[in-house]
């Protein structure tokens, strides 16, 4: 049997880090970080609340080791690049980069007191894929892909630093995008697949970079995207 390790999930209380709660709660000791962690039901895991003005856990709340960390708190602002104000580019770079600067550099101590220990971060399709209306949120995910393999050169071979870039998946946060069938029909005929992804199958990838399987692995960008940023049908 692996080893039971401390995961810490910031933002695991919907969409794809409630996912990787439930995947993980069973096995692993499992510490939410979320305004509303209490919504994750059926599983056990430890609720630490964020701090409401910095965004940020304090290390009094977590054990004296991590073995995995996962930032999964994102936005999309899908606009004109004209009509992007300047506030929304601050806005998405604070909530996909400097959310997870803040909060790691508060636990890296705890990470690095771990024996092969784990960061996952989520990307997007569109920072390899130029799309329209993309600008602002593909700006502020290619800082992240860019602190990925940056960390993961400066923290090898203690610490893996990974990340994953889906296209759209079903949760909370895309819901705009697919709340009725003409919306949802066009999204998934874009993917080569035919559909848009779901929690489960992005918070099966982000189980697989916490785990021992992929141990040979760091510094990568992982493409779970329906097929969207390499095929073209």
């Amino acid at each position: 049997m692996s080893e039971r390790k401390n995961i810490l999930i910031i933002g695991g209380s919907s969409g794809i880090g409630a996912a990787l709660t439930r995947q993980l709660a069973s096995e692993h000791n499992v510490y939410v970080a979320s305004r509303n962690p209490d919504t994750v039901s059926g599983v056990e895991f430890t609720s630490i609340r964020l701090d409401i003005v910095s965004e940020t856990i304090t290390l009094e709340q977590l054990p004296d080791k991590l073995h995995g960390f996962v930032y999964t708190p994102g936005s999309i602002n899908l606009k004109p690049f004209k009509g992007l104000k300047e506030a929304i580019f601050l806005e998405d770079f604070s909530i996909n980069v400097l959310g997870a600067i803040k909060n790691l550099q508060i636990v890296t101590p705890l990470l690095q007191a771990a024996e092969n220990a784990s960061v996952v971060f989520f990307s997007t399709v569109a920072v390899q894929m130029g799309m329209p209306f993309h600008s602002s949120v593909a700006t502020a995910k290619g800082a992240l892909e860019g602190l990925t393999r940056s960390l993961a050169a400066e923290w090898a071979p203690k610490i893996r630093v990974n990340a994953i870039a889906p296209s759209l998946v079903n949760t909370p946060l895309a819901e705009r995008f697919l709340n009725n069938e003409v919306k949802a029909a066009k999204v998934n005929e874009r993917h080569p697949l035919k559909r848009v992804g779901t929690a489960e199958e992005i918070a099966n990838a982000a189980a697989y970079l916490l785990s021992d399987d992929s141990g040979w692995m760091t510094g990568s960008i992982l493409q779970l995207d329906g097929g969207i940023g390499n095929v073209k049908i």
